[in-house]
């Protein structure tokens, strides 16, 4: 891979969840493309070198999945278009995921980011569960 390539991977790989959302919307406005359905397909990406991680980092690495488990009615629209804006879902997807709930909002993600989401979803209504 050329340097630029490298580059580019390496300032990918230190976004935070929040930036990462941005990005994505960012590139779907600039080209004119819709990353939702990308995200509903079947391709999951498994890093497979951990050998860069000693057994300590391995071991402190905790992973947390933010759960939306209630939306109150009246609340429904502004937590739609909060969770539209953390997960990259489309209108429909974002509908069907806050009108099914108990759901599963954002998976293996750190604790803080978790906290953040959660703290989002609060302000607008919604009740979450981090587990």
């Amino acid at each position: 891979m050329s340097d630029k390539i490298n580059n580019i991977i390496e300032n990918l790989k230190s976004l935070t969840l929040l930036e990462a959302a941005e990005l994505v919307k960012q590139i779907e406005e600039v080209f004119d493309v819709d990353a939702s359905s990308i995200s509903n397909s079947n391709m999951v990406m498994i890093p497979t070198d951990n050998n860069h991680l000693s057994s300590n980092e391995i071991e402190a690495q905790t992973e947390f999945d933010v759960v939306l488990e209630e939306v109150p009615s009246a609340k429904k629209i502004a937590v739609l278009k909060v969770v539209r804006s953390l997960t990259s879902l489309g209108l429909k997807e974002a509908k069907e995921l806050v009108e099914s709930t108990p759901k599963v909002i954002k998976k293996s993600t750190s604790k803080e980011d978790a906290e953040e989401i959660k703290v989002k979803l609060e302000e607008v209504g919604a009740k979450v569960s981090i587990k």
